[in-house]
């Protein structure tokens, strides 16, 4: 088995994460070499702004607004999207773990003593904060007048966005080992569609967290617990009709939104995540390799092997590209079509996170705490 894992971070609420990437371990494997290839699009930065160093969590910017909202180190972050520049930058007071997330007036972030912080969006001051289970982990979600969070220990809450009192709460329990950063979640007409450690896909009502359907992405096997870690990884993927989700060491799977029946699923395994437009669903899978499996059917339309050991991210979808980013902090800009590389840029450190769409163009978020704008045209 190809071990992601470098070693065992603390254990939360009794079950251990294992991490990769930014972890202590083995020397890592040298990356495959940059191949040339001559641009046909092009990519250039439009700004750059900073929040705190992000080392080993997966802080993505997001968009809101005319304004990009960051999280990063103790820091929150409002930047204006026309140009970069810092409308207002919060100390949190606690090291940060996940954020930043922009709705209704509220901007988000969690942190890793299990704290959720609600900030006024037009000043940066602290509205309220919420004292949770564990450390907050994955995306923030604001879906009506909730606001929807996760804790490392299984937990799922539903939070009154005016005043952070909680509403409901879903938990499950959780395997011995999991990986750092498996189990995002996703929101699409007043559902919640979460992946969990251990290959569980769940779909709650957003209004009051009741359970509409689970499913299993994929099953874990082997004969010790680092065989048997399964874990749906990323974000789940969500259109008109369908969930998709991918685990590590397991399956890439795509389920009718109403009931969670089976649609196709395909052997695989990542450590990052997959995106999804009209056409594709597309897997970085643990060997850094990017594929395109047909939406409807599950078929494997092409894969783009060259960026072998360098750490890649999920993929995002935007529009005729498929866009990337390593460990080496290298920006790939993919064809949509088949997969051939088409534009590369470089920014100052690794990038964890799959980059996000700003509208226009996308942003990352490094290492060392930057958020980097770019133009691709």
């Amino acid at each position: 088995m190809r071990l992601i894992a470098l070693g065992l971070a603390l254990a939360v609420s009794g079950c251990s994460t294992v991490s990769g990437w930014f972890g202590h371990g083995p020397a890592k494997p040298k990356p495959a070499e940059l191949v040339e290839f001559k641009p046909t699009a092009s990519l250039a930065e439009a700004w750059k702004a900073e929040t705190g160093e992000s080392a080993a969590d997966r802080f993505r910017p997001q968009a809101e607004g005319g304004d990009v909202f960051a999280a990063g180190g103790s820091r929150v972050v409002r930047i204006a999207l026309a140009n970069g520049s810092t409308v207002w930058k919060t100390d949190a007071g606690a090291k940060l773990s996940a954020g930043a997330a922009a709705a209704n007036g509220l901007v988000l972030a969690g942190s890793a003593r299990g704290e959720l912080i609600a900030l006024d969006r037009n000043t940066g001051q602290v509205r309220w904060k919420a004292a949770l289970s564990s450390e907050v982990t994955g995306p923030i979600l604001v879906v009506g007048d909730m606001v929807v969070v996760r804790t490392g220990d299984g937990r799922v809450q539903g939070l009154a966005a005016a005043d952070g009192s909680r509403k409901w709460l879903y938990t499950r329990n959780l395997p011995v080992l999991s990986l750092r950063g498996s189990g995002g979640m996703v929101a699409r007409d007043d559902a919640l569609y979460i992946g969990f450690p251990g290959g569980k896909l769940v779909a709650l009502n957003a209004a009051n967290g009741a359970q509409l359907w689970e499913v299993t992405v994929a099953v874990p096997r082997g004969a010790s617990e680092l065989e048997r870690v399964a874990d749906v990884m990323g974000d789940p993927a969500v259109d008109n009709t369908q969930v998709c989700a991918v685990t590590y060491q397991g399956r890439v799977a795509c389920f009718d939104r109403r009931n969670g029946a089976l649609v196709w699923a395909r052997d695989t395994s990542s450590n990052t995540g997959l995106a999804m437009d009209e056409r594709d669903v597309y897997v970085t899978d643990d060997k850094d390799a990017v594929t395109a499996y047909d939406k409807d059917t599950g078929r494997a339309i092409w894969r783009q092997d060259k960026l072998a050991r360098r750490e890649v991210t999920a993929p995002m979808a935007l529009g005729a590209w498929v866009v990337v980013a390593d460990g080496e902090g290298y920006v790939h800009v993919l064809s949509s079509a088949d997969g051939s590389f088409v534009a590369r840029a470089k920014v100052d450190s690794g990038v964890r996170a799959a980059p996000v769409d700003i509208g226009p163009g996308f942003a990352v978020q490094t290492a060392k705490g930057s958020v980097v704008a770019f133009r691709l045209k």
